[in-house]
């Protein structure tokens, strides 16, 4: 049985992993950038309310 240096996850898309580097589709890189980008607009509010 032959290893895949592909990991897929559902909403990940395709992440190929070689030679300790990370390769991402575009779709995927703006994905993970959408995530980022509300977490801190989020942590910002949560901030600038006082609650942290």
């Amino acid at each position: 049985m032959e290893k895949s240096d592909n990991l897929k996850a559902s909403w990940f898309g395709k992440l190929n992993l070689k030679e300790g580097k990370s390769y991402f589709s575009k779709a995927t890189e703006r994905r993970v950038c959408f995530f980022m980008t509300m977490g801190m607009l989020l942590a910002g509010v949560f901030v600038k309310l006082g609650i942290f």
